[in-house]
This record gives C-alpha cells, structure tokens and sequence, in this order.
C-alpha cells in the first residue's frame, strides 16, 4: 500500500487498488484519504424510518443509493430528550442557509451533537419541512397499508411520530428537521423552490457525532419534490469510528462559534463520563 511519506496512517488514493478490499470492509470517502472500517452497515428502503443511537466517536455516513433520496432527520440527546436539535441556532451561528461540510448540528443548550465531516453533496435543505398525511395523499394519492400493504405511501411526519414513540416522545417533542440529499433554493422575490436531482447514485454525507445522540429519521419525499409518481429512494447507512478531533479540525474552526460549541460539548461529555 502507497503511505504518504511521514506518515504511516495515511496513504494516496490515486496509487491505491480498491480490490484489494472485499465486501464493504472499509468506507472509502471521495475526498477524504483515511479508509475507515465499517461495523455496521444497512439500507433503509425508500418512504420508510428508523432510529438509533449514535454514540460520541462515531460516524454515520449516508449514502444515496440511486439519486434523488431524501433524508429527514431529527436529533436528541438521550439523557434528555428536551434538549434536541435547534434549525436556527444551527444556522444563524454559522451564517448559512445550508449545510455542508465544516458545518455543525446544534441542539438548543448550545452544544454540538455532530459535524459534517464529509460530503459529495454541497447542499442539504434545513428549512423545507415535512410532509404529512393530507399533503402525500393530495400529491400522490392515497396509499393505505390496508389496501397497499408494504406500497402504502408513509408521510415524514408520522414516520418521525413512530419512531419517537419508541422513546416516551410524542407530537410536542418534534422540532424542525433537516432534509439531507435534498436542496431548497430562495429567489430574489424569497420565494423557495426545489431542485430536482440535487443528489447524485453514491453521493454521501458524513456524520461526526460528538455527543451520544438519538437519531431519528426516514427516507419519505421532500415535501416540495414535485414527482408525479410517489418517489421510493433508499438510502444506504454505515457506521464507523471517528478519528481523533484535532486542534486544526475543519469543523471546529469554520467558525468563532464552533469553538465555543465545541467547548461546551467538551465539557458537557467530561461530566457525563464523571459521573
């Protein structure tokens, strides 16, 4: 294996023979030359949900299977579910109206539950929303388990409902999600529009979790996706260790407020682990 001269965990990617990993052994990034070794690995078919537990040191990388996907996504700290993820803080903090990589996800006790690391994308959508029960069935009609069993049409908002059910958590818990993969547009007249194909077969998103987080999300269509039939995009999912935060992290130097979120996630992590 060709290392980079200096150091031996690093290697050049142009000079590297991916045949020489079998199966989905390793998480080979586009843009990033550490090979990280895959411990789990799944895919969430498209107009489906799940949740985990993602705990800090770890990453989450999605992966869009076939172009087009939509990932709506929620986050909460498990050892209390009223600290969750906050859209504006997220934003404002960081001078964006989007998310890519360098950029953090904020709960609302100013501490940093991940870090996007990694991305082919460029754009995931934090202000389109969700879609609901009325506005699938008016777009795309009316697809009940009963009559269409496992080709019902799921919404985003009862799928988050589901899986928050899972955890005590009901209507009054849900907050404003993200919709990764997805890109929403403002005109000059502030008027938001959608852009078809945003995402790519295999683009990625990489999560660096830097707090143990519950994860809630579902792969049901942006509500602004115009598709005449109900889209069905999976999405793939791994899970993989995160390499040490370093003093010259990307994330954590985007911004004057990044350093301070990160330092507020320190120390909220060294009384959890004091405990």
């Amino acid at each position: 294996m060709p290392f980079i001269q200096g150091n031996p965990n690093r290697f050049d990617l142009k000079d590297y023979d991916e045949k020489v990993l079998p199966g989905n052994q390793l998480a080979m990034s586009r843009r990033t030359k550490i090979p990280r070794e895959v411990l789990y690995e799944d895919t969430i078919p498209g107009g489906a949900h799940w949740s985990m537990q993602m705990r800090q040191g770890t990453v989450l990388r999605l992966i869009d299977k076939t172009g087009g996907a939509n990932v709506g996504m929620l986050f909460y700290n498990p050892s209390n579910y009223l600290e969750r993820y906050n859209a504006p803080d997220t934003l404002k903090c960081q001078h964006t109206f989007k998310l890519t990589k360098g950029h953090c996800i904020y709960s609302d006790m100013g501490r940093i539950f991940c870090s996007i690391i990694d991305d082919s994308v460029g754009w995931h959508d934090t202000v389109g929303g969700n879609t609901n029960k009325k506005s699938v069935k008016d777009k795309w009609g009316d697809h009940n388990y009963q009559d269409y069993r496992n080709d019902w049409y799921l919404n985003g908002h009862d799928s988050f409902l589901i899986e928050m059910s899972k955890y005590g958590m009901n209507q009054r818990d849900m907050s404003a999600n993200l919709n990764i993969f997805s890109k929403v547009e403002v005109d000059d007249a502030g008027d938001m529009h959608f852009v078809e194909n945003n995402s790519q077969p295999d683009d990625f998103i990489d999560l660096r979790f830097e707090m143990d987080t519950l994860v809630i999300f579902h792969t049901c269509p942006h509500p602004m996706n115009p598709a005449i039939e109900y889209p069905k995009k999976p999405v793939i999912y791994q899970i993989s260790e995160a390499d040490q935060v370093t003093d010259d992290d990307l994330c954590k130097n985007s911004s004057e407020e990044n350093q301070r979120g990160f330092k507020n996630t320190e120390l909220y992590n060294l009384g959890c682990h004091c405990r």
